[in-house]
């Protein structure tokens, strides 16, 4: 990954303030999952983005989501790709206008999430039905409401790789850190193969739609910048 000269800052950070303190809370916040799980304590379903019909959707869910993963893989990606993308970005923009840019873009993944969420669900919460069959038992439909969830900081990594993408087109991102391809390919072809995915309906728990979110807020909220419509 490279960037333009013109947009170096003078003091450029390798890891400037905002990244590395929400690589910090994210590592503190995947441990004290782990450790409060063992004393019956589920984070993730606190703080986990749930439908907003279910008893356990609380509206702190649409920014605190985010800062929960699943597993460690799962954290070290997101992690990985905000520090890749984000640090860059924060440079340039400075602390403020990254946070702001990064909470858009939280919220923008969570709210296509309930969109998402509304079109899957809202039959089961219309009170229709009782009971859901998994194929292995019958679950109670407010049980079933309860159990979604979703988590992860990928809505803010998709708004941070449509920025990088916007500002540096021409720039190569080494894929595999081997092959080379300019950064407009890589995001093009990336949201392609969410959309595709999100569409097609893949049953591998990730939750695309919600990734094409937290690019379209980014990708708004950058284009309302550089119209002037939008001073911060």
């Amino acid at each position: 990954m490279s960037y333009n000269n013109q947009y170096s800052p003078r003091n450029f950070s390798f890891l400037p303030p905002v990244c590395k303190n929400l690589l910090i809370i994210n590592v503190i916040v995947f441990v004290a999952t782990y450790v409060l799980r063992l004393k019956g304590i589920d984070l993730a379903s606190i703080f986990g983005l749930h439908f907003y019909k279910a008893d356990t959707f609380h509206f702190w869910q649409y920014i605190t989501y985010a800062f929960v993963h699943g597993n460690f893989n799962h954290l070290f990606f997101n992690m990985f790709a905000i520090w890749m993308f984000g640090y860059t970005l924060e440079n340039i923009w400075g602390a403020k206008k990254f946070i702001f840019f990064i909470t858009t873009a939280c919220l923008g993944a969570a709210l296509t999430q309930e969109i998402t969420y509304y079109f899957m669900y809202s039959d089961l919460a219309s009170g229709v039905y009782t009971h859901v069959s998994t194929g292995i038992d019958n679950i109670p439909v407010r049980e079933y409401l309860n159990q979604i969830n979703t988590v992860g900081a990928s809505g803010i990594v998709f708004g941070l790789l449509l920025a990088f993408g916007m500002m540096f087109p021409n720039d190569y991102i080494y894929l595999y850190f081997l092959l080379p391809i300019k950064t407009k390919w890589f995001v093009i072809g990336y949201i392609a193969l969410e959309l595709f995915n999100g569409v097609v309906g893949t049953s591998d728990g990730i939750a695309h739609f919600a990734h094409l979110g937290g690019a379209l807020a980014g990708f708004i909220l950058i284009m309302l910048w550089r119209k002037g419509k939008l001073r911060f």
